[in-house]
């Protein structure tokens, strides 16, 4: 086949072929998890309520349960004067009923004792060992939180997709759920290949730099609900990185790979995807990251996106980023990642090629980033991208652009 690029696709074109294997390919499964460990989980289910919230007629304050009737015309000047006939604390009950001329001194959170219908805050009593002069008149159910205000049972509380936060996990924990169904996060292998990358342990030697792309794109795929693993550097040897995709497709279920996706000499991830499976998209017309991979081997997905870290970084928010989280029960309204503002100054663009131009967005200004593919530096201060069709050869300064903010965790 040569050096050149096959079956290179258009920007949208790349985007459905991927969520066409995805569909083919993945189906979201359910993992049953302890509640209190739910955090940042997604809901696989609809939930609903298993009982009244709160369960019981329960005091909202400290005071004395009365009945209402008893109260009524009294003021600090002509107070009314009650047996005392037992004390509640939250958690406790009593077999003893409120009847005409008696109350129960009672603590916030409380059962409401038989024949009681108001709570007199602690605040207007004066109590005198086995009596309380009640200082203020009450209204039926003053004070009380009734039997299932908050909640009804069996009442819709969340639904499949939502992410579950602290506040969340406390209703649920509310409602007896010990154990809840989540997505299971897909675990997303991340290989980085090059005979010039090094890890952190090693010595940086003259002509070695060190990997960025591993754990960049792992803890993407993080930020998308999965989880992610880096499996390493792989040198330039064809088959060193066909036994190191037979390995890994074993234990991930996604695979991402950078470098070794050009069409230059010494490129050869291309080939391996070739015998060992099968190769639908060889190269996006889009700049950054035009030499991208997709291929399927052993029934799984692999990505091979450019050695570049800005081109890796576009690659994977541009086209793989929806795909995951959709598979992790994250079904992103990506329309709400989008921020409009004015450009601060003029982008020039390629015809013939959608371009992905790195911004930063300053309030209601957005500033290109205007850095080569390998540049580090940008990828620390850039908010997201812009993207510029490939009939557009120019948008000026001043011009409305829409940004796609990549995912903040």
């Amino acid at each position: 086949m040569g050096t050149e690029f096959l079956k290179i696709k258009e920007s949208d074109e790349a985007i459905d072929i991927i969520q066409e294997i995805f569909s083919q390919y993945y189906t979201p499964k359910v993992d049953k998890i302890k509640t209190e460990d739910a955090y940042n989980r997604v809901l696989f289910d609809d939930v609903y309520s298993q009982i009244d919230f709160p369960p019981f007629d329960r005091a909202l304050k400290d005071g004395f349960a009365i009945k209402s009737e008893d109260s009524y015309g009294v003021n600090e000047e002509n107070p009314m004067t009650l047996e005392v006939i037992d004390f509640i604390e939250a958690g406790s009950i009593t077999d003893k009923v409120v009847e005409k001329g008696k109350a129960i001194e009672i603590s916030t959170g409380a059962a409401i004792p038989q024949g009681a219908d108001a709570i007199v805050m602690a605040e207007y009593c004066n109590k005198n060992g086995n009596t309380v002069d009640i200082l203020k008149s009450a209204t039926p159910n003053l004070d009380i939180a009734k039997k299932g205000v908050d909640i009804k049972e069996k009442k819709l509380l969340m639904k499949r997709g939502e992410i579950l936060t602290p506040r969340k996990i406390g209703v649920l924990l509310s409602q007896g759920y010990k154990y809840i169904n989540v997505f299971k996060k897909p675990l997303v292998g991340v290989i980085s290949t090059g005979n010039e990358i090094v890890t952190l342990d090693n010595n940086l030697t003259f002509g070695k730099i060190y990997d960025i792309n591993g754990n960049m794109i792992k803890n993407d795929a993080i930020s998308c609900g999965a989880d992610a693993k880096f499996l390493g550097i792989v040198n330039d040897n064809y088959n060193n990185l066909k036994e190191e995709i037979q390995k890994s497709l074993k234990e991930v279920d996604i695979l991402i790979i950078s470098g070794g996706t050009s069409a230059g000499l010494g490129d050869m991830l291309r080939h391996v995807l070739d015998e060992l499976g099968n190769v639908y998209i060889h190269g996006i017309s889009v700049q950054p990251g035009k030499p991208t991979i997709v291929g399927i081997v052993d029934k799984k997905v692999v990505f091979g996106l450019p050695g570049n870290p800005v081109s890796a970084l576009i690659v994977f928010n541009a086209f793989i980023a929806q795909a995951i989280s959709k598979l992790s029960g994250i079904d992103y309204n990506f329309g709400e990642k989008i921020f409009k503002g004015k450009l601060t100054k003029r982008i020039h663009s390629p015809v013939g090629r959608m371009q992905y131009q790195l911004v930063k967005v300053k309030g209601n200004n957005v500033e290109p980033i205007f850095k080569d593919s390998g540049s580090i530096f940008s990828l620390s201060i850039a908010d997201g991208y812009v993207k510029v069709s490939k009939s557009v050869e120019l948008i000026d300064k001043g011009e409305e652009v829409e940004v796609t903010l990549f995912n903040k965790i």
